[in-house]
């Protein structure tokens, strides 16, 4: 039987972290555009990885709720990259929401049904999330355990609780990593383990909307006045990825993992510190 990883998402990253983690087995490519599909399978396949795609809207539970049995059809899901989202300056509030929060819940929840003993998988979260301000213990609880389909009615996430599409991304990623932490408790019944990467500012596609974007001055800073003064690189997050999903992560789930090249700490401690009250 075969070794199923199913990617979500067609970018720069997921690709990277797939050619570290799926030699030998097949890839399950989804994305919700053929030729981000099309390019991508092209470029893992030129790359000797054995590859079949699929069309998803991950905003859509009966979309994902088919991905994970199509890839149970085709043998065993032992790994599972997602990395599909959309960023402040290219959606709505409405959207990253549903895409980013609600989405990120129906993947860990539907692949947490399927996943085989000794599987694993990540999720590509952000180090936005590290930068919103302490929640309380009980918006942490309802972001990590309300049951997937009551999420986005939560009263903390209601339009008159947020402020622009930067907040609805920060409340989305740091519900991504609560949501990791919770589903590791189901996915260890399974023998599987889940964990959460957020990176900073990585050259992608969708780095270059934001930096060519209305908020690009602020990303422009944060790399200036970051503790390593430069962008990452998706194969920079694939070796991160590498240890989580591979044997000598063995230890490590329900975690997640800042690499950010210092910019969080810096926006804490350092430089890029806003006026705080005293």
């Amino acid at each position: 039987m075969k070794n199923i990883i199913v990617l979500i998402g067609a970018g720069q990253i997921g690709q990277a972290i797939a050619r570290r983690v799926s030699v030998g087995k097949h890839v399950l490519l989804a994305d919700n555009r053929q030729e981000n599909l099309d390019a991508a399978a092209k470029t893992l396949r030129d790359a000797g990885h054995d590859v079949g795609t699929t069309v998803l809207d991950v905003s859509s539970r009966d979309a994902v709720k088919s991905l994970a049995e199509q890839a149970s059809r085709l043998g065993e899901v032992t790994g599972l990259i997602h990395s599909a989202g959309v960023s402040p300056s290219q959606a709505s509030v409405d959207t990253i929401l549903k895409v980013d929060l609600y989405g990120t819940a129906v993947v860990l929840e539907e692949f947490g049904n399927i996943i085989a003993a000794g599987g694993s998988g990540v999720v590509i979260a952000s180090q936005s999330g590290h930068r919103l301000p302490a929640l309380s213990a009980e918006e942490n609880r309802l972001l990590a355990t309300t049951p997937v389909e009551e999420l986005l009615a939560l009263p903390m996430l209601q339009s008159a609780q947020i402020k622009d599409t930067l907040h609805a991304y920060q409340l989305s990623k740091r519900g991504n990593v609560l949501r990791v932490m919770a589903e590791a408790v189901r996915w260890g019944k399974r023998g599987a383990r889940i964990n959460a990467i957020s990176p900073g500012i990585v050259i992608t596609p969708l780095a270059n909307d934001e930096l060519n974007g209305p908020r690009g001055a602020s990303y422009r800073n944060m790399l200036e006045k970051s503790l390593v003064g430069r962008a990452g690189t998706p194969d920079e997050v694939a070796s991160v990825a590498a240890l989580l999903m591979g044997p000598d992560g063995g230890f490590i789930t329900g975690s997640d993992f800042l690499m950010d090249g210092g910019v969080t700490a810096s926006y804490w401690f350092g430089e890029l510190a806003p006026a705080r009250e005293v």
